[in-house]
């Protein structure tokens, strides 16, 4: 019994949205005081105001009638103002707890992101003799992803399949999502496929979320086309993992063909949805109309100005991110960790040290968030841009958490661009401790002892390299044409335009010869003659992409290539000729920024 935690009392208040007090009357005959019971549970806006009930409940002995208990443990659970300690008392009161009680405990803890306690109450049910129902996988389906339970979701999706559940439509989906969560992407599609006819715009739903959650950007945008092709009339929760990849893959035309649809089909699209399209614009080099519609949003949560923010410092506009920094503050939102990486990130881009400096002491100090590693490697990436690089070692040895690899990474690539071949080496030996398998540290070493005419170094890096098994992960350009992505790799004659794309790289060579440029072989890591250098730069995968380009768009045709590796200086100095030869204004997206060329000029300004 709970006479120890319920204190009843001889007169008993609810507290309604009028804000009136109700006397419980205890004259009235007590078939009527049940009846007036039940309805109040809806009225109930505090936990406090919940115990006064279940105090009057328990007095009329209303708590032991099994109906009227799994009423008061669904509103202690599953309410906004819920308590699930308190559930839990209501919970242990209960002799037989039917399935719809476990079913609440599940998807109480579900709510309260409590996924152990979701998941043995699941494992309690069934050493009670419970029987699961559909109601019952969906949640506990749901508290497996939140702690990445692949193993436990399978052992649950068997159990599914043994109570005869397996084929429940609505399980089904909770299974596509879960294996989607916990990165199983073989099985969440083949959950998918199972399903069938069966299949719901919440099924697809699920798949492309999958798919956008594993980064598996043209998988995604495949079967978001696909489902469109079939006839189903996707969602706004379709659209939002479809923005996504756009954004992440730079295809801008499908993604604006996405907003149009999104336009069409919803009236009016909630603040998700308008943070996706923010990002899909900013990531696809309109920059512009991702502040147009960031602008004429009438209300803006924490994840919208930090989606801004970080569109404006992959643009290089550190001053615009730090304007929309302030006008969040102004409007009385608090700062979490992911506007200040957004912030500091900003700072770095634009080389604001003094502002970066001052932001991450402001992040300390004032708003009390203890600086994470992702705040530090910013830090250590700002100070070393800016040239700061012992400082910036300093702050790595001082930093209140493990350096990791990208740590002595932004070190080494800030010693590569200021010739510091002390601190260089030092963060090349760190990253062999931590057991780094990138092959970019070792060529980045490579390539400044390659400069400096320190052949045998460099040599001994690549030697150093093969011996160790590690391949370098190979330049991709990406480049959208009339919504189809077409790849390129460096020296590529895989695609089906091939001979025209190499016609053309002739003819932008020929041009730029004609206007003087000869481009910059001191950056070709290979101890070989001035010509064979020059051949090696000539048919690199962003020269590629960009004849192709060239070639299949209209004159006025603005030209975006989403990279994987940063771009080099000979092809950002080629990128910039070109697009003053051919009057086209070029945009680059590479793992760092956007460049965008215009008339021979670029908004990096020569900083990057």
């Amino acid at each position: 019994m709970m006479v120890g935690s319920l204190a009843v009392h001889q007169n008993l208040y609810l507290i309604t949205p009028s804000n009136n007090p109700i006397q419980w009357p205890e004259q009235r005959p007590r078939e009527q005081q049940q009846a007036s019971c039940i309805p109040s549970l809806n009225q109930i806006k505090t936990i406090e105001e919940f115990k006064q009930v279940h105090a009057h409940f328990f007095k009329l002995g209303l708590d032991q009638v099994p109906r009227h208990a799994s009423e008061l443990l669904s509103v202690c659970a599953l309410s906004q103002w819920g308590d699930m300690d308190y559930a839990r008392l209501i919970f242990d009161e209960i002799d037989q707890p039917c399935a719809y009680d476990f079913n609440t405990m599940i998807r109480g803890h579900v709510k309260d992101c409590d996924p152990d306690a979701a998941v043995r109450y699941y494992k309690e049910m069934l050493e009670r003799d419970t029987l699961p129902n559909n109601f019952t996988y969906p949640f506990v389906l749901k508290a497996c992803a939140q702690i990445l339970g692949e193993k436990e979701g399978a052992q649950i999706h068997g159990q599914a399949i043994k109570f005869g559940l397996g084929t429940d439509i609505y399980i089904q989906n909770s299974l596509i999502s879960m294996y989607g969560k916990c990165g199983e992407m073989k099985y969440s599609s083949k959950v998918f496929d199972l399903a069938g006819t069966n299949k719901t715009i919440a099924s697809w739903s699920a798949l492309l979320a999958a798919h956008a959650r594993n980064g598996q950007w043209n998988e995604c945008l495949n079967l978001f086309m696909k489902m469109n092709n079939e006839g189903w009339r996707a969602d706004e929760t379709s659209m939002v993992s479809a923005l996504t990849s756009c954004s992440h893959a730079g295809a801008f035309d499908l993604g604006r063909s996405i907003h149009c649809s999104l336009l069409r089909n919803i009236s009016e699209p909630d603040m998700t949805s308008q943070t996706a399209l923010i990002d899909m614009y900013c990531n696809c080099g309109r920059l512009e109309k991702g502040l147009d519609i960031f602008e004429r949003m009438k209300i803006k949560n924490v994840w919208t100005y930090s989606v801004m923010i970080s569109g404006l410092a992959m643009h290089g506009d550190g001053e615009g991110a730090l304007q929309i920094y302030s006008r969040m503050l102004k409007q009385g939102l608090e700062p979490n960790e992911v506007v200040y990486v957004s912030v500091l990130n900003a700072c770095s881009r634009a080389g604001l040290l003094k502002e970066g400096l001052q932001c991450f002491d402001r992040m300390r100090f004032e708003h009390r968030i203890k600086p994470t590693l992702l705040h530090y490697n910013c830090m250590v990436d700002l100070m070393g841009r800016a040239g700061k690089l012992e400082e910036a070692h300093k702050l790595i040895k001082e930093m209140q958490v493990e350096p990791d690899e990208v740590t002595w990474r932004c070190l080494l690539s800030a010693c590569k661009v200021h010739g510091n071949f002390e601190l260089a080496e030092i963060a090349h030996r760190k990253l062999l401790e931590l057991n780094s398998q990138n092959t970019g540290d070792c060529i980045s070493l490579s390539n400044m002892y390659a400069q400096a005419k320190r052949w045998e170094d460099a040599a001994k890096l690549r030697k150093d390299i093969a011996n160790r098994g590690l391949s370098q992960v190979p330049g991709i350009s990406r480049v959208e044409v009339k919504g189809k992505m077409h790849t390129f790799v460096s020296h590529d004659w895989s695609h089906p335009q091939s001979y025209e794309v190499y016609e053309m790289l002739y003819q932008m060579e020929w041009q730029l010869r004609f206007e003087g440029y000869s481009p910059d072989v001191s950056q070709v890591p290979a101890n070989v003659d001035d010509k064979e250098k020059r051949q090696m730069l000539s048919a690199n995968s962003h020269k590629l992409a960009l004849a192709f380009a060239l070639l299949n768009t209209g004159n006025g045709s603005k030209i975006l290539i989403v990279s994987n590796i940063q771009i080099s200086r000979e092809c950002h100095e080629y990128t910039a000729l070109i697009s003053q030869i051919f009057n086209r204004e070029i945009s680059v997206k590479d793992r760092q920024r956007f460049h965008h060329f215009k008339q021979g000029q670029c908004s990096c300004r020569g900083y990057w």
